[in-house]
Formats: C-alpha cells, structure tokens, sequence
C-alpha cells in the first residue's frame, strides 16, 4: 500500500521525533545526575510505608523503558501482556547500569522506527482501567514526562538521606548557580 504522508507531513513527523530525542536524551542526563548522587547505602530509605524503597523507584525508570517497548510493539492491543516485571537488583551500581542499558535501548527504538509508524495508534491506557489509542509518539511523551515525574520523586529521597541535590531545571540549595 502506497504511503499517503506527503513530504511536508512525513518532515514534521521527522522534527518532532528530533524534538523528542534531544528532550530524551537531556532529560535522561538529568535522571541520570540525581540517581548518581543518591548514597548506595541508603537505597533501602523508605519515605513512608506506603512509598516505594529509594531502590524500588530507581527501578521504576528502567521498567518504564521495558514498558514503552511493549507498547512500541503495541503488545496490548489483545489485553494485559502476561508475565511479571523483573524486580529491582540488590545493588546499586546494576541498576544505575539498567537504567543507562534501557535508555539506550529505547532510545535506539524510536531512532529506528520510521516516522509513518510513530504516528500509528498503539493500545494504552487513556484512564484508569481504560484502553484507549495513542500514537506511539504520544506514548513517548507521555513515558518521558512520567520520567520527570518520578525523578521529582526522587529528589525528596536524596534530601531525606541527606545527600546534595543536584540542578535539575534551576538551581538548588546544594548547587546554586550563582
């Protein structure tokens, strides 16, 4: 079947997936300076019995990647996916090490999938116990934007095991700017 994307469409298709990319790859950078100031030793901290263990939400970034692959491949379009997400390592150094491997990987997906594909609709949630349709790059977007949502999370973590907090989109208390 002949592509009905003309090349002024299939030309915006390909700025906003450079505008995502260089998004994703900043604010991965970002992640990546707060995950590394968090002190190893206190990857147990817990904010409160309901909240995640700092390892447990570290996690949270690398199977966010392993959920934007399933839905890249659009693997709920028949319903839930079976199987169990892999629980967080023990140690800290693997799961800084996960969370640069699946970035990378991801990152890598949405480089190689050709623009007409990224504007497909993909089986996601739209609300809460709700499957609706999504283009794979609003999956994107939504998926980094959940990103930085966590990584807020994860800033309180590091001010509670008394570690610095680094700049994120200005400065901080532990670096200022001026």
């Amino acid at each position: 079947m002949a592509s009905t994307m003309t090349p002024a469409v299939l030309a915006a298709i390909s700025s906003g997936k450079e505008q995502f990319l260089r998004a994703y790859e900043r604010e991965h950078a970002t992640t990546m300076r707060v995950l590394r100031a968090f002190p190893a030793e206190q990857m147990e901290l817990r904010p409160h019995a309901k909240s995640k263990s700092a390892r447990e939400l570290a996690w949270v970034f690398v199977a966010e990647r392993g959920l934007g692959t399933l839905l890249f491949n659009n693997a709920f379009a028949n319903g839930m996916p079976a199987g169990e997400m892999p629980k967080a390592p023990d140690n800290w150094d693997a799961i800084l090490g996960a969370v640069e491997s699946s970035h990378r990987e991801f990152g890598d997906l949405v480089r190689a999938m050709p623009d007409e594909q990224l504007v497909e609709n993909v089986r996601f949630f739209t609300a809460p116990k709700t499957m609706g349709d999504m283009s794979r790059m609003e999956v994107a977007w939504f998926l980094l934007h959940d990103e930085i949502h966590h990584r807020g999370q994860f800033s309180v973590y590091l001010r509670m095991a008394g570690a610095k907090v680094p700049s994120i989109y200005g400065p901080t208390l532990d670096e200022p700017w001026m």
